[in-house]
C-alpha cells in the first residue's frame, strides 16, 4: 500500500510523524519519534527511552536520537543514502503543526516537500481480523462496566465517583487505559452532549448519560447508555423511546454500500418527524480504531460508501436545555451482509430502583 502512495505521488520518502500512523504502519506503540518510509529503507527514530521496545514490536530498523545525532541528521543521512536527486518528501499535514514543519522544512535536505492528506490514515478505514478481535474485546468490556456500574448508581454519589468506578472496573477487567475520559452527565447536564463530570450528586428523577471507552492492545472501544434514577416521568420515556427508534433505524440502515449521510438521515429523520430535531446537533456516528474519532463517519456530510471492515458508532441524541438529554450508542463493524453489533448491553430504559 505504501509503495502505492510512492508512485501514485511521485514521493521518494514519506514523514510518518502522527502516533497512531506509526504504530499501524510499524507496530511500534510508543509514539515518540518519527519513521522515514521509501522503496529502500524503513526507519524508525526515536530515543534512548524508547529504543529497546520499538525494536521488540516492529521490524522497521531502529536508529536512536540524540543531541549529538538528532532526527534531523539521520533523516539526512537515510537520504544520502537513496543516492537520489530532486528528492521529494511527503509529510502527514493534517497533524503536524506547523512549527514542527519549519524546522523540517529548516534541517531537512529535500528538493521538495508534498503534503499527504489523508492518504495514510486511509490505509487504516478497513479493519483486519486481528483488529476487529481487539475492538470486539475492548466494547466487551465495556458491557461489564456498565452492567457493574449500575449496582453503584445511587443518590449522593457524583458524576466524578462513578467516572472513576467506571475506569477501575475497566482497567480491572483487562483494558490497557480508557479510549477517553467518561462522560457522566446526570439531570439537567446531560443535555450537554459532551458533558464533564463534575461533584453533582446524582438525584432521583435524574437522567444519566454514561459515556464511555476503553483501550484493548491499542484499540478503542466506544458506548453510551442512559438510564434513570428511580421512575421515569412521561416526557422522560417520550424522549428516550424517540432516540432509541432512531437507533435502531440506523442500525438496521448500515450495509455496504450505502452513504454514510444516508444512514444518519434515517435516524435524524425520526427526531425530526417527533419535533426535536433542533436538540440532535451532532452527527449519527464515527469510526473508531486506534484513535477514537476516525473516519469514516456517519454525518449529513459524509459522501463515502460504507465497506464491510469499516468499524462505526451508532449514537442518536436529544439534548434538551434545562430538562436533560438521552444518547444510545453502539459500536459495531459492517459485514457483508449487514453489521455485527459488539455492544450487547440492553437498551430498554432502564429504571434504576432508590
Amino acid at each position: 500500500m505504501l509503495e502505492k502512495i510512492l508512485e501514485k505521488n511521485n514521493l521518494d520518502g514519506i514523514l510518518i510523524t502522527d502516533p497512531y500512523n506509526m504504530r499501524y504502519l510499524t507496530g511500534f506503540r510508543g509514539g515518540e519519534g518519527v519513521v522515514y518510509i521509501s522503496r529502500t529503507q524503513n526507519i524508525i527514530i526515536t530515543d534512548s527511552r524508547y529504543t529497546t521496545q520499538a525494536r521488540e514490536e516492529s521490524d522497521f530498523t531502529v536508529q536512536e536520537e540524540n543531541k549529538e545525532h538528532n532526527r534531523f541528521v539521520l533523516i539526512n543521512e537515510a537520504i544520502e543514502k537513496e543516492n537520489k536527486e530532486n528528492f521529494v518528501m511527503a509529510y502527514e499535514d493534517g497533524s503536524l503543526l506547523c512549527r514542527d514543519f519549519n524546522k523540517l522544512q529548516d534541517n531537512i535536505k529535500v528538493d521538495k516537500w508534498v503534503a499527504i492528506g489523508e492518504q495514510i490514515n486511509n490505509l487504516r478505514h478497513i479493519k483486519t481480523k486481528e483488529e476487529i478481535d481487539a475492538l470486539r474485546r475492548a466494547e466487551e468490556i465495556g458491557d461489564i462496566a456498565f452492567k457493574e456500574i449500575l449496582a453503584y448508581i445511587k443518590p449522593g454519589v457524583t458524576e466524578k465517583e462513578i467516572a472513576a468506578r467506571l475506569e477501575f472496573i475497566m482497567k480491572s477487567n483487562g483494558a490497557e487505559g480508557i479510549s477517553f475520559s467518561p462522560i457522566v452527565a446526570s439531570g439537567i447536564n446531560s443535555s450537554k452532549p459532551h458533558a464533564i463530570p463534575s461533584d453533582k450528586k446524582i438525584e432521583e428523577g435524574d437522567f444519566i448519560t454514561l459515556d464511555f471507552g476503553c483501550i484493548y492492545n491499542g484499540y478503542c472501544s466506544d458506548m453510551t447508555r442512559t438510564v434513570v434514577l428511580g421512575k421515569a416521568s412521561d416526557k422522560q420515556k417520550l424522549v428516550y423511546n424517540t432516540v432509541l427508534k432512531a437507533q435502531l433505524s440506523g442500525l438496521d440502515a448500515i450495509k455496504p454500500g450505502i452513504k454514510g449521510k444516508e444512514v444518519d438521515k434515517v435516524a435524524r429523520d425520526i427526531i425530526e418527524e417527533a419535533g426535536y430535531g433542533k436538540y440532535f446537533g451532532h452527527g449519527l456516528g464515527h469510526s473508531v480504531g486506534l484513535f477514537i474519532h476516525e473516519d469514516p463517519r456517519l454525518s449529513p456530510a459524509e459522501e463515502r460508501e460504507l465497506q464491510a471492515g469499516h468499524i462505526l458508532t451508532c449514537e442518536p441524541g436529544i439534548y434538551i436545555p434545562d430538562f436533560g438529554g438521552v444518547r444510545i450508542e453502539d459500536m459495531l463493524v459492517v459485514t457483508e451482509n449487514g453489521i455485527e453489533n459488539f455492544a450487547k448491553s440492553p437498551k430498554e430504559l432502564i429504571e434504576i430502583p432508590v
